[in-house]
């Protein structure tokens, strides 16, 4: 652990998760949760739950956080449905328009059943993601 707070390696949130565990160690400096707080601007309760994950989850998960078992939000398209939006980006636009538009796009991925429905944004992630 301070290792990590010397060399400063990782995020600052996690720096700032050492350095306060490294404050509340009880062979070194053994600060109260209070003084912990004071110095780091943040709250007790803050501080008190770090102390809590150290004690359930062990030093990795209190340092890097827990990860999602699945995505917030699902995906709306999936890798072939992806593919069919960018082959037809590459393609030719409808006659009367001189290029592809996001929510022309859209309403075309619905008029070919590609999706049941989907927003301009989402086409706009998917041809972001492949450059």
């Amino acid at each position: 652990m301070r290792e990590l707070v010397k060399k400063l390696n990782g995020s600052s949130q996690k720096v700032r998760r050492a350095q306060m565990l490294l404050k509340a160690d009880v062979a070194g400096p053994a600060w109260t949760d209070e003084r912990i707080a004071e110095a780091f601007d943040s709250r007790t309760r803050t501080v008190e739950k770090l102390r809590e994950r150290f004690v359930s989850d062990g030093f990795e998960q209190t340092l890097h956080g827990k990860q999602r078992e699945k995505p917030a939000t699902e995906k709306i398209l999936g890798g072939k449905q992806e593919a069919q939006v960018v082959a037809m980006r590459l393609g030719p636009p409808p006659k009367g328009y001189a290029n592809w538009t996001l929510r022309l796009l859209a309403r075309k991925v619905v008029a070919l059943e590609i999706a049941d429905s989907v927003s301009y944004e989402t086409v706009r992630r998917t041809l972001k993601k492949t450059g």
